[in-house]
């Protein structure tokens, strides 16, 4: 949400580089700072005519060759100021962002293979030091081209650690603790850095120093590496038996419960240590098509997916469109997240997932379509259809997370896999999305109030997934609504894909149980 800040345009025109005196009505002269106005055309001037130092006619207008003059009001500087992104060179602030979200289509993709090769851990904390530390560098950028190359590795790291972070969570708790910890922990922790981003913003005008802030938190975090343990069911995939009973025992011992004297007895785990060999099955994405069920899954996913995500972040990104102060609307579609995310938290066992999914985007399609009905001139209403429509998309977006965590099974890789792959691939749009506001302020929220719509629809083919626990073959997946199969079962080298699952170690809520099936 940086980018709101960063890569806003400030009022600005043309710059001359000659004093000159003119009558014109339409022309104000600045002699401070040798500038001239030309109505509200920013990328012209009037020729100038150098003999008399006399403007030309009205119509003749020549391109502001000696650079702009931007407002300080709002902002010391901004990357627009810092590098003249305006006018023809216009297209370059919606391509940094964009580029951003390439980063975070990549990480989505690379992330889950290499946090289930090398754990949970090792892979939140090297992102996390990748998010904290390229900012600082990126506030040094000499240039647009380094700027941006350093915003993609940022995209990168961003969602890579935000999703490493919500399933090394999930992997270690139970049903209850794993909504608290989505909901209030990621969701409300997400708000709040979002609340406190205006705040920096007001009080530190210029974008590097920003950025600077920005990775301040970061800094504060990287010491947890000697407090946040390994998911005990990543090692026990892994075959690593004795590492998951000593954390267990750690965290009975930090909750002063008594532990069992033989946590995972070695008849029943011995198919865990087999970490070589045919018995050891890797899944991969064509296990997301593979089967019909497993297939209608991964297609409602993306679109589901790719929707709440352009819309999320069309209209957050679109904040510095809307009329008004950037930081005042800024804070409150934050407060409105936080305050969505809690009340999310208290009603998302009370109401079916499907349904709670689908009047979420419903309402939120309904606003932003409203807003066509507003008159141009009335920029309160149209900022508040706007906001009450992010009520929606919010309340969407904290869900999804959760329902992905539910539906999707963990064998192996798939759970990453899907995770990884369904999260945030379609952003990048979404912020060429807020750009088509600079022609059209009505355009983007149309746009995203017909895809709410058809996400709301899509939705309710969705599985309740309340109260239940997390699949760990592809076979215990649940069935999507309107649909009935035979009992499914991936194929394996040896013929019985699951059958080989089958005898690796269950994580259970509650707890851990190693039973061979």
């Amino acid at each position: 949400m940086i980018v709101v800040f960063v890569s806003d345009t400030p009022e600005h025109h043309c710059k001359v580089s000659i004093n000159y005196t003119h009558n014109a009505t339409d022309v104000e002269v600045s002699f401070r700072n040798q500038s001239i106005w030309i109505g509200s055309d920013s990328c012209s001037r009037y020729t100038l005519n150098r003999s008399s130092t006399e403007a030309g006619g009205p119509n003749d207008t020549e391109p502001c060759l000696d650079g702009w003059v931007f407002s300080t009001e709002r902002y010391t500087a901004t990357i627009v100021s810092e590098w003249d992104l305006v006018c023809h060179n216009a297209w370059m602030v919606p391509f940094t962002t964009s580029l951003f979200f390439v980063g975070v289509l990549i990480g989505s993709f690379v992330s889950g293979h290499f946090s289930d090769r090398f754990g949970r851990k090792p892979v939140f904390f090297f992102t996390l030091a990748l998010q904290t530390f390229t900012p600082l560098i990126q506030a040094t950028s000499v240039s647009w081209l380094m700027f941006c190359i350093l915003n993609f590795l940022r995209g990168l790291g961003q969602i890579s650690n935000y999703i490493a972070s919500l399933i090394l969570g999930s992997e270690m708790l139970s049903p209850t603790a794993r909504m608290s910890y989505a909901l209030l922990g990621h969701s409300v922790g997400f708000g709040v850095g979002y609340a406190l981003l205006p705040l920096f913003a007001y009080l530190i005008r210029g974008w590097r120093m920003l950025l600077v802030a920005s990775a301040i938190p970061g800094l504060l975090f990287i010491p947890t590496w000697w407090v946040i343990p390994e998911s005990p069911r990543w090692l026990l995939q892994k075959g690593r038996v004795e590492e998951a009973e000593l954390i267990i025992r750690a965290a009975a011992k930090r909750n002063q419960v008594q532990a069992p004297e033989v946590i995972f007895r070695a008849d029943e785990c011995l198919e865990l240590m087999q970490n070589t060999g045919e018995e050891r099955q890797t899944y991969t994405y064509l296990d997301l098509i593979r089967t019909p069920n497993m297939r209608n899954i991964t297609i409602l996913s993306v679109l589901i997916w790719t929707a709440t995500s352009m819309v999320f972040y069309g209209l957050s990104l679109n904040t510095s469109n809307l009329n008004g102060n950037v930081y005042l609307t800024c804070f409150i579609s934050a407060v409105i997240d936080i305050v969505v995310y809690v009340a999310s938290w208290m009603l998302v066992n009370r109401v079916q997932r499907p349904t709670y999914m689908c009047s979420a985007m419903m309402f939120c399609g309904i606003m932003l379509l409203v807003i066509k009905l507003v008159p141009e001139d009335m920029h309160v209403m149209f900022q508040v259809f706007a906001l009450v429509g992010k009520v929606g998309v919010s309340s969407a977006y904290c869900i999804i997370y959760v329902i992905s965590t539910e539906l999707i099974p963990t064998v192996d890789e798939l759970d990453e896999v899907v995770n990884t792959w369904n999260s945030h691939k379609i952003r990048p749009i979404s912020t060429d999305d807020t750009a088509s506001g600079v022609y059209s302020k009505i355009l983007p929220y149309i746009v995203f109030g017909t895809i709410s719509i058809m996400a709301a629809a899509v939705s309710m083919l969705l599985p309740d997934t309340r109260n239940s626990k997390l699949p760990d073959l592809i076979s215990q997946a649940k069935h999507i609504r309107g649909c009935c199969y035979k009992k499914e079962t991936a194929t394996a080298p040896d013929g019985n894909r699951d059958g080989a699952a089958s005898l690796r170690g269950q994580a259970v809520d509650g707890g851990f149980d190693c039973s061979i099936r």
